[in-house]
C-alpha cells in the first residue's frame, strides 16, 4: 500500500472536517500534492472554517455529493473528477451525486479549464480526498465495535469487520466521523485495486443534454430580463466614436440605445483581459428579435486606432505588447512572414554546429509551411447573464478562466469580489475562445446601467468578426543528411502574427548534434488567444510533414525513421533540456505501427502517419483515405495515445475522436483572412467547417497501458492529424501540402 501525508495550511488539502446535518462533509483541495506535508495544527470544525477548495459530502443515507469547481465544456471532467474521489472513498458510483460549484476564489484555486491540466493538477488531491473520509469512517468504526482500525475494511459504501461479523452503511456511520480527527496520513489504493478509476461512466450530464435540459448559458432566463445585443467596429484598426440612434430608439420593443466601454484605458490587464473592441454600441430591447432588427438600424460612426504599448500583467510578470494603427491585409501578413523568416530570428536553442554542419551535409532539404488566422466558431454563441445592483451583483453563464474574468469585472464595476456571485454553467463549446470573456464584462455594465436583469447575446457575426483568433503562422524547416542517410543537421525558423508557436525543446531537439531553433513575431492589431493545442496545433502539422519528407529523401519508412531519431535521443541525448521521453514517445509509435497494421493495407488506401507530443501527453496516428473525384475521403485514423492512467475510458477516447474530426476539418478548410482589418468571413455560409459525412469512418482509439500519474488527454491528439493527413494525401496524389487549408476552393 502507499501512504502519503496529508497537508494542513491554508492552500493544501485538508482544510477541515465538519457537521454537514447529520452528515460527513471533508472540505479539501483538489489540486493539492500528495508530497506535501506541513505541521500547521487543523483547527476543530465548526468553529471556523478554513479557506477551502472543494467539498465531499456523506448524507445519512450513504450518498456522496461531489463539488465539482472547474468548468465543464465536453471535456468530462465534471465526470472524471469525482470517479477519483469515489474510488478512494471506496463508494459504489451509484451512490454518488455531482453538482457544479459557483466561483469562488476564497474555496477554490485554479477554477477554470485550458490546457488540459485538470485531471493532471487534481489527480493527488482527489485521491487524499476520497481516502481520508474513507479513514475517518473506519476510524469511527473501529471505535463504536471496539476493534483495531486495521480489521476494518470497506466495499461499496459498506464498513465490514470480518471477525464480529459487523457491518454499517457510511451514511449510518457518517456523524460519528466527523467527530474524528483528519488524519494526518492515510493509506491510498493500489492500482490494481481499482474499481472505478478504468472502467466507463456516463457523462453526469449527459441524459440532461439529450433531453434539452437547461443547463447552457443561453439557456438562462429570469422574470423581468432583458436582451442586449452589441455592435463593435467592422474592422480591426478602428474604434467607435458615435452612434446616431434615433431610428432604432423608436422601434418597437427597444428600451435604450448607449455606448460602453468594456476596459478602461488605465487599468492594468491581465493575461486573459484581452478586448480588440472595448468601445462597442449596445442595444437593449424586450426580445431578441426585436434587438437584432434594432442593431441594422444604427448609424455608427468610426475613426482609426492610435498606436499603443501596453503593459499587462503576466501571471505576476509584466510584459509589453506593441498594437499598430492601421488596416492589415491577410496578403501583406504572408510577405511580411516570408522576410521574417528569410533573417536570422532570436536563437532559442543551439546545439553543436549547425551552420558547419549543413556545409558539409550531403543532402539538405529545405520547406516552408503557413498557417492562417482560425476562429474558435463556438456552437453555443457567446452570452452571459447579469443582474447588477448597487451593493451586490449576479452573473451566469459560460466562461473558461472565471476566476481572473472576476478580477476585471470587481475594477470596472467597482464591486468588491466578495459581492459578486458568478455560476458557471456548462460551455456550448470553448477551445480557448470562452478564456477571454469580455462580454461578461459587457453584461455586467449593461445591467448597471439599465438597473435591470439583462441577457447579452452574441451574433454568429459579432463573433466571428470580433475576434479572439488563433494566430496566422509561417515556418521555415531545413534537415541535413550525410552519405549514410543520417540526420546531423536541422534548423527550424519560426515565427507569426503575432506570435511564434516555436517549442525550441521539442523532439527532434535532442536526436539531433547540430540544432538550431530560432523564432521572430510581427505586430498586429487583430486579436488572438488560446486555441485548441496552441501553437502545438501548427508545429505538429509542420514538423511531422516534413521529417516525412526527409524520411523520403532518406530512403526510410516513415516510422521506422522516426523510432532510429527517438531512439538516439533516449541512449544518447544531445542537450539537457529536452522536454518529451523519448521512450514514451517511441511507444505510441510503435503501438499505432501495431494497431494499424502498417506495411499492409489495400491497393487503393493512401496512408499517413504522424506523432506528437504536447500538454504532458504522446499520440500517434495512422491515416488512411481513399480519393473520390479528386477529394479525400478519410476511411480511418487508428489513434495511439500515452497519457499515463486512463480515468474514464470512454471519455478519453471520446476526447481523441472529437479531437481528430476537428483537426482534419481545420487542416482541409480553416481559414479567416482580412482586407482592410475587415474579416472577410462573417458566419459558417462563407467559413468552411467540416460536415458529418466528412468525418473518418472509423476510429480507433488505443492507449498504452500505464501506471504513471495521468497527464492531458483535451487538445494532445488534436494536433497530430493535420501532418497524418498531408502525408496520407501525398502518397494519394503525389503532391506534398505546405500552406493550409489544404482545400481552400471547397
Amino acid at each position: 500500500m502507499t501512504f502519503v501525508k496529508t497537508s494542513y495550511n491554508r492552500r493544501s488539502f485538508i482544510k477541515a472536517n465538519a457537521i454537514a446535518g447529520s452528515g460527513l462533509m471533508l472540505n479539501f483541495c483538489w489540486f493539492a500534492s500528495c508530497q506535501t506535508s506541513i505541521d500547521n495544527e487543523v483547527l476543530n470544525m465548526p468553529k471556523e472554517w478554513f479557506d477551502f477548495n472543494g467539498f465531499l459530502k456523506i448524507g445519512d443515507t450513504g450518498v456522496v455529493t461531489i463539488m465539482s469547481p472547474n468548468p465543464e465544456g465536453g471535456q468530462n471532467v465534471k465526470t472524471s473528477m469525482p470517479m477519483i474521489v469515489a474510488e478512494e472513498l471506496d463508494v459504489g458510483w451509484k451512490d454518488v451525486i455531482v453538482e457544479q460549484a459557483p466561483l469562488n476564489t476564497d474555496l477554490y484555486s485554479r477554477q477554470f479549464i485550458g490546457g488540459s491540466q485538470a485531471i493532471r493538477r487534481g489527480w493527488s488531491g482527489l485521491r487524499m480526498a476520497g481516502a481520508a473520509a474513507r479513514h475517518m469512517l473506519r476510524q469511527a468504526a473501529a471505535l463504536e465495535w471496539d476493534v483495531p482500525i486495521e480489521e476494518v475494511s470497506t466495499d461499496a459504501g459498506i464498513l465490514s469487520h470480518l471477525g464480529s461479523g459487523r457491518s454499517s452503511s457510511y451514511g449510518d456511520m457518517a456523524a460519528d466521523a466527523s467527530t474524528i480527527s483528519v488524519p494526518k496520513e492515510v493509506e491510498l489504493k493500489e492500482l490494481s485495486d481499482f474499481k472505478i478509476i478504468g472502467t466507463s461512466q456516463k457523462n453526469v450530464d449527459g441524459l440532461n443534454i439529450v433531453t434539452g435540459k437547461p443547463l447552457f448559458g443561453i439557456d438562462t432566463h429570469r422574470e423581468g430580463m432583458l436582451i442586449a445585443m452589441i455592435a463593435h467596429p467592422p474592422a480591426f484598426g478602428m474604434r467607435l466614436k458615435s452612434i446616431d440612434a434615433t431610428k432604432a430608439k423608436g422601434m418597437p420593443g427597444i428600451k435604450d440605445v448607449f455606448m460602453i466601454k468594456a476596459l478602461n484605458s488605465d487599468y492594468e490587464k491581465q493575461f486573459f483581459d484581452t478586448c480588440q473592441f472595448p468601445d462597442v454600441a449596445v442595444i437593449v430591447g424586450n426580445t431578441t428579435w426585436e434587438v437584432m432588427n434594432a442593431k441594422k438600424a444604427l448609424e455608427l460612426k468610426y475613426e482609426p486606432i492610435q498606436a499603443v504599448t501596453e503593459t499587462y500583467n503576466r501571471f505576476g510578470t509584466k510584459l509589453q505588447r506593441h498594437i499598430p494603427a492601421g488596416l492589415e491585409n491577410t496578403t501583406e501578413h504572408y510577405t511580411q512572414m516570408k522576410a521574417k523568416a528569410a533573417k536570422l530570428g532570436n536563437v532559442r536553442r543551439r546545439d553543436g554546429d549547425p551552420e558547419a554542419a549543413f556545409k558539409r551535409a550531403a543532402k539538405v532539404i529545405e520547406r516552408t509551411y503557413t498557417a492562417p488566422f482560425l476562429a474558435h466558431n463556438c456552437m453555443e454563441p457567446m452570452n452571459f447573464f447579469a443582474d447588477v445592483k448597487a451593493d451586490r451583483a449576479e452573473l451566469i453563464g459560460p466562461l473558461q478562466k472565471p476566476e481572473f474574468t472576476e478580477q476585471a469585472l470587481s475594477a470596472r464595476i467597482g464591486m468588491p469580489v466578495e459581492n459578486i456571485d458568478i455560476k458557471m454553467t456548462r460551455l456550448g463549446g470553448g477551445y480557448g475562445r470562452r478564456s477571454y470573456a469580455h462580454w461578461l464584462l459587457e453584461a455586467a455594465l449593461i445591467s448597471q446601467k439599465m438597473k435591470a436583469p439583462i441577457k447579452l447575446i452574441y451574433s454568429r457575426e459579432d463573433d466571428m468578426t470580433g475576434g479572439i483568433y488563433r494566430p496566422a503562422y509561417h515556418v521555415r524547416l531545413r534537415a541535413g543528411l550525410d552519405v549514410d542517410n543520417k540526420l546531423i543537421a536541422f534548423h527550424v525558423n519560426a515565427g507569426g502574427v503575432p506570435e511564434s508557436p516555436l517549442a525550441a525543446n521539442r523532439f527532434p531537439a535532442g536526436a539531433v548534434d547540430h540544432y538550431l531553433a530560432e523564432d521572430w513575431t510581427i505586430d498586429s492589431n487583430i486579436t488572438v488567444g488560446s486555441f485548441r493545442a496552441p501553437r502545438s496545433n501548427f508545429m505538429a502539422s509542420s514538423e511531422q510533414s516534413f521529417l516525412d519528407e526527409v524520411a523520403e529523401l532518406a530512403g526510410k519508412d516513415p516510422i521506422d525513421f522516426r523510432l532510429e531519431l527517438l531512439d538516439r535521443a533516449a541512449k544518447h541525448p544531445v542537450g539537457e533540456n529536452n522536454d518529451y521521453d523519448a521512450k514514451r514517445y517511441a511507444g505510441v509509435l510503435e503501438l499505432v505501427k501495431e494497431k494499424s497494421g502498417w506495411g499492409s493495407t489495400a491497393s487503393n488506401v493512401s496512408r499517413g502517419v504522424s506523432a506528437y507530443f504536447c500538454h504532458n501527453s504522446y499520440s500517434a496516428q495512422v491515416l488512411d483515405l481513399t480519393m473520390e473525384e479528386g477529394r479525400p475521403v478519410v476511411e480511418r485514423v487508428c489513434c495511439a495515445v500515452d497519457c499515463g492512467i486512463i480515468i474514464n475510458p470512454d471519455a478519453a477516447a471520446n476526447l481523441a475522436e472529437g479531437a481528430i474530426v476537428d483537426g482534419i476539418g481545420n487542416a482541409l478548410y480553416g481559414e479567416l483572412t482580412f482586407e482592410n482589418g475587415v474579416p472577410t468571413k462573417t458566419n459558417f455560409d462563407q467559413y468552411r467547417m467540416i460536415r458529418m459525412g466528412e468525418a473518418p469512418k472509423q476510429i480507433d482509439v488505443h492507449f498504452v497501458e500505464s501506471e504513471i500519474d495521468p497527464t492531458g488527454m483535451g487538445e494532445p491528439t488534436f494536433p497530430p492529424v493535420f501532418a497524418a493527413l498531408a502525408n496520407a494525401l501525398y502518397q494519394a496524389n503525389g503532391e506534398r501540402y505546405y500552406d493550409q487549408p489544404y482545400f481552400r476552393d471547397a
